[in-house]
């Protein structure tokens, strides 16, 4: 669901912020960040700058570059100028909150920019397709892109932990709730989807070690075929069970440690240029893996990737099993939570067989974010009933049995308190915090050296910014 009546509401800065995170990472990669000595002079602007913050400057090409990124996220309204008052003021806002942080001494450490630097590497490089791409793309290597990512990041961590602290306090109350959604204008209050809250027992066949053996053998023979000269990537093209990296002659891209299964990493990290390890066994099968290079801390290897099939007999007992169970369930000699607790496989039951929503972080689910496969049985059910066994196969090719459970539907309605009263809760919440900053801002304006200059000192900010 949109909160679009919410963020025409909100302050720019607010408004923004996603979007401004998102083209402010993307961003890094397209210009250097280079201290620029400018002196701010009336309306002209000298050597690019079109603001000072304190001690701290914008310079025209930073916004011309934070606007195309912005604009390539999809989502513009209005003209180019108007725009780029909007991603000003943003910049505006970042700026008063890293002066602040420096008043204050906050100190984030290099770990810190590391962790963080390394989680948007990985985002960068699966927007990409692979590092190779991405280097390809910025004409620079991983290496160098994480050179100019350093600052930017400090920078961001610094302005976040202040902007935290500004907030962190804020609580809401039921009775502020419901005085931010009655003042709502009717015709901002969102409509809301129908919603799914689905359960799930579910029975993972056994396999056998015979099985497992004979997964073992087939990996053995093809390192033998290697090793007396055939081509380990042509072998991966022919024989891999891993669909995303067979028709790559069993090539990953670089990773780093922990972007993989613990025991494959375990494994890959040891070899040599060349190498072939033994057989590795993960929760996705067997594999043999080849070092190709080693690149500061990534490595790029390939894999062949085998499955233990599971056999016809395995997959009967585990329906025959959840057959049992859903006549037990379906006769009130159980319920399903119970029968989550004591039969699942799947680590859903530690919070009775809910399914998560990945985008949402809560259990609520739009239809099209549902697995169609799950949709199609779970619409054919009324609330509160069970699916009869349904054969499942993961998005990593593994067969399992399952039992679907259609806790809640609701039906597309305007949001209300009764059914909606967490959502509005946050977004009073998200509110009232905005409110604080905005105090906050015009506390700091009236305290600290603020100019923009040229033609984007006429811009029709959100905010209300003393410009001295």
């Amino acid at each position: 669901m949109s909160l679009r009546f919410f963020d025409i509401n909100l302050p720019v800065h607010q408004r923004m912020k996603k979007n401004y995170f998102i083209f402010l990472c993307i961003a890094v990669f397209c210009f250097q960040w280079q201290p620029v000595s400018a002196q701010i002079q009336d309306d002209t602007i000298i050597d690019g700058v079109v603001a000072i913050v304190g001690a701290h400057i914008i310079l025209k090409s930073d916004l011309e570059n934070q606007y195309l990124q912005f604009r390539s996220q999809g989502n513009i309204s209005g003209s180019s100028s108007h725009v780029k008052c909007q991603v000003l003021e943003t910049m505006l806002f970042q700026k008063l909150l890293l002066a602040q942080a420096e008043i204050d001494s906050v100190i984030i450490t290099d770990v810190q920019v590391e962790s963080e630097m390394d989680k948007r590497m990985r985002y960068f490089i699966g927007l990409a397709g692979s590092p190779e791409k991405l280097e390809e793309t910025y004409q620079k290597s991983i290496l160098e892109i994480k050179s100019e990512m350093h600052d930017i990041i400090k920078e961001q961590m610094m302005e976040n932990n202040v902007q935290q602290k500004i907030t962190k306090d804020v609580a809401i109350t039921p009775t502020e709730v419901k005085t931010f959604f009655r003042k709502l204008p009717k015709d901002s209050v969102p409509s809301i989807n129908s919603e799914y809250e689905v359960g799930m027992i579910v029975k993972i066949p056994f396999i056998t070690d015979a099985e497992k053996g004979e997964v073992r053998n087939k990996l053995k023979a093809l390192k033998e075929r290697i090793a007396r000269g055939d081509d380990f990537s042509t072998m991966a093209i022919l024989y891999s069970e891993d669909p995303g990296s067979s028709k790559k002659g069993g090539e990953l891209g670089l990773f780093k440690r922990g972007d993989m299964r613990p025991e494959f990493e375990a494994s890959a990290f040891k070899l040599k240029p060349g190498e072939i390890s033994d057989i590795v066994e993960t929760e996705d099968g067997f594999h043999i893996i080849q070092m190709i290079e080693r690149r500061g801390e990534y490595v790029n290897v390939r894999h062949i990737l085998f499955q233990p099939k599971v056999s016809l007999v395995s997959l009967n007992a585990a329906k025959t099993k959840l057959d049992s169970i859903e006549s037990l369930i379906d006769h009130k000699n159980l319920t399903f939570a119970e029968a989550v607790l004591r039969y699942s496989d799947d680590p859903s039951k530690n919070n009775g067989g809910l399914m998560i929503n990945q985008n949402s972080g809560n259990s609520r689910f739009e239809s099209d974010q549902l697995d169609p496969k799950v949709y199609f049985v779970v619409d054919k059910l009324k609330t509160g009933e069970i699916s009869t066994p349904v054969l499942f196969k993961t998005d990593r090719g593994k067969e399992e049995y399952r039992i679907y459970y259609l806790k809640e539907r609701s039906n597309p309605h305007k949001a209300n308190l009764d059914l909606d009263y967490a959502r509005i809760q946050q977004w009073a919440l998200e509110k009232k915090k905005s409110d604080v900053l905005d105090t906050w801002i015009n506390d700091k304006t009236a305290r600290t050296f603020i100019r923009v200059v040229g033609p984007y000192k006429n811009c029709d900010f959100q905010r209300k910014w003393s410009f001295k």
